[in-house]
């Protein structure tokens, strides 16, 4: 049986979206200086644009907009 939940904070891809924000900084802080503005800059962003995608996402408000399986 399915359930839908409305908070994104249950979703395991939200989840995991914070665990990858956490090793893109860490990988990031690796790089060269001269990155700190272009590659570094952008990698950060998309990380944290992907939770705050779906984050925004689920304020939608409709089952065809968010969905979540509970298994």
């Amino acid at each position: 049986m399915t359930k839908l939940s409305k908070d994104y904070k249950d979703l395991i891809v939200w989840q995991r979206s914070l665990q990858l924000i956490v090793e893109i900084y860490q990988l990031t802080e690796k790089f060269p200086k001269d990155e700190l503005y272009g590659l570094t800059s952008q990698m950060r962003r998309a990380a944290v644009s992907i939770a705050s995608n779906i984050a925004e996402g689920s304020k939608r408000g409709t089952k065809k907009d968010f969905r979540s399986l509970n298994v």
